[in-house]
């Protein structure tokens, strides 16, 4: 199939049109990466902004021309990307220590190699106390270096005016609190009272031009990042959070900008049935629309310095946001919320004024993440403003057609074609534990509702043997809906519900086989053929763009031949463990550039017309 750029010419006449003109109509192929997963043999504990010129290559090397990068902002101590303490500010744990800026080093090369040793690359998981080692040595660093401080810095500070002094006077004032949340303050500072802080600023000034010299380091190191990228016809992708932490440098310094009486989230759904609590205050767009937007606005100004697109996350939020009451018992989580605005005729209205706020206000090309519950509404507006959304392989399913999944030529082109997220199980776990099962705790809530007892029908229905995680794999002879309605005891239409549940999940390995154009028997493991050909499928999807997760490319080349696939994911959504955001790629950036399968990848992406 010859798919030509005549496709997408539509673009060129909507709202984003000179964003497209800027990284032109073409299909491209890219990787999606949160950086802490790479390394190089020159890291220091974690994945480093130069590290990313090797990904850079690597992406060249194999025909991909998008770098996705999950966010970089600060994230204090809790290390979850998207409860970030600045909408802003960039994680200083990510910094190379040999390539700071105009700074000399020379001095502390012992304590950097000791650095090294202590937090070795290469493993499962992060050990996040990297980050308290490398800004301990920081400040050192910023103390020998204070009297030769370059012109380029005070320039820094004073283009970034809008946020950076405040956020600067957050993390001194946090420090000096003891790392304590900015709500459990004295009111004095909780209330940001000015003689208070004009006095705490002339006590602690080095303190708080530290943190400002941290992010001009990152700035500098993230700019020669971008000038390589250029170099070599590589894009790069950033993800601009939702909305920051409730204990962030952007809320205490703009209380008034976000509602603190609500915590924003999720309506109960299929997989949390008491919805989701994020924790972080819901923006008040009536007062910022006063000022202009220019909360959202500087946001993007400032991530135009290291990106060519972005990735708005949580999209449908911008055009109603389910807001949860503090009042409401923690236990509850997203039970008892609302819609705001609550007026549905109002949600396109609210959605296209953000949306098109944004798309004006910045030379990056905006891309949306609209998975979950959506408006009918937010599908209109990104396709009016040709601002690509996602489309899941996995979830491309015609209800009409006993849910077969939809043909290369059914996704949208203003999209981008994945086979995985950062929230969702790997290509691989996908298929060894989810294809073909059902949420466990979601079957029985369906039957409890409806007066079935689930432990006695759980036996009946489930290989249990076979089924593990939470997912229920069918047994092979409940091939019919009537079986399973006879088995329950019921009519299928009083468990419609339940019903559909079947007749989603069933079969499901044997349809995706199918639909790959497999005529050998099925396979219960994933393979690296098979997952080639996942991804030449997709690859060959309408969407403009196919972007994939690192592991999942890795899939090729069998680097997790010997980890249990499950275990190989970035992050389990509305879960609080130490698993989550600290994945671990098998290998270094540069075994990465000598693989073999490189080839295979390439051949993969010219195949399908994305190189």
């Amino acid at each position: 199939m010859t798919l030509l750029p005549i496709m997408y010419e539509s673009f060129l006449s909507s709202i984003s049109a000179k964003q497209w003109k800027r990284i032109g109509l073409k299909r491209r192929a890219g990787v999606c990466t949160p950086l802490f997963s790479v390394y190089s043999k020159k890291s220091i504990g974690i994945g480093e902004l130069p590290d990313l010129k090797l990904l850079i290559d690597w992406c060249k090397s194999v025909g991909m021309s998008i770098v996705q990068l999950l966010p970089l902002n600060d994230t204090g101590s809790n290390f979850v990307p998207y409860d970030a303490q600045s909408g802003f500010a960039l994680e200083p744990m990510y910094l190379c220590l040999n390539r700071l800026y105009k700074t000399s080093v020379r001095a502390f090369r012992n304590e950097i190699d000791s650095i090294r040793n202590s937090f070795p690359t290469g493993g499962a998981r992060i050990n996040y106390k990297i980050k308290a080692a490398k800004l301990g040595l920081l400040r050192k660093i910023y103390r020998k270096n204070i009297t030769g401080l370059p012109s380029a810095f005070n320039r820094y500070i004073k283009r970034n005016q809008f946020w950076l002094r405040d956020y600067a006077l957050f993390k001194a004032i946090q420090g000096e609190q003891g790392g304590t949340k900015w709500e459990e303050w004295p009111p004095e500072l909780k209330e940001r009272k000015r003689e208070v802080l004009d006095c705490f600023e002339q006590e602690h000034k080095e303190k708080i031009r530290f943190h400002m010299w941290l992010q001009w380091q990152l700035f500098e190191q993230f700019q020669d990042v971008r000038k390589y990228a250029r170099s070599k016809k590589v894009f790069l992708m950033g993800d601009l959070p939702f909305l920051p932490s409730r204990d962030s440098a952007d809320v205490w310094s703009r209380p008034y900008d976000f509602k603190l009486e609500l915590s924003s989230g999720a309506p109960p759904d299929a997989y949390f049935f008491k919805g989701q609590r994020w924790g972080m205050p819901p923006c008040h767009w009536e007062r910022m629309a006063a000022q202009s937007y220019d909360y959202l606005t500087q946001r993007l100004k400032y991530a135009e310095n290291f990106y060519d697109l972005l990735r708005a996350d949580h999209v449908v939020g911008l055009f109603r946001l389910w807001s949860i009451p503090l009042s409401e018992p923690l236990e509850n989580g997203g039970l008892n919320g609302f819609f705001d605005p609550s007026d549905e005729n109002l949600w396109e209205e609210r959605g296209r004024q953000l949306l098109s706020t944004m798309v004006q206000n910045t030379k990056t090309l905006i891309s949306a993440e609209d998975l979950g519950t959506v408006p009918e509404c937010s599908f209109r507006v990104l396709e009016e403003f040709a601002v690509p959304g996602v489309d899941v392989q996995r979830w491309m399913r015609d209800s009409e057609a006993a849910y077969a999944f939809k043909e290369p030529d059914a996704y949208r082109k203003n999209s981008m074609a994945t086979i995985s997220t950062h929230d969702t199980a790997s290509f691989n776990a996908w298929w060894e534990y989810e294809a073909g099962t059902v949420y466990g705790p979601l079957f029985k809530r369906k039957c409890e509702a409806l007066g079935i007892q689930f432990e006695e029908m759980k036996s009946k229905l489930f290989d249990l043997e076979c089924s593990a995680h939470d997912r229920l794999r069918w047994k092979e002879e409940i091939n019919t809906s009537e079986i399973l309605a006879r088995i329950l005891n019921r009519a299928e239409s009083d468990v419609w519900e339940l019903v559909n549940l079947y007749r989603y999940s069933y079969n499901e390995r044997e349809k995706f086989w199918n639909y790959l154009g497999l005529s050998e028997p099925c396979e219960e493991k994933s393979s690296p053929n098979l997952a080639r050909i996942a991804l030449e499928k997709v690859s060959s999807a309408t969407s403009i763009f196919s972007i994939q997760l690192l592991q999942d490319w890795l899939t090729l080349t069998g680097a997790f031949k010997d980890q249990d696939s499950w275990s190989v994911r970035i992050n389990f959504p509305g879960i609080l463990n130490d698993q989550n955001w600290s994945l671990i790629m098998p290998i270094s950036l540069e075994e990465m550039k000598t693989l073999k399968a490189n080839r295979m990848m390439r051949v993969l992406n010219e195949k399908t017309n994305r190189v």
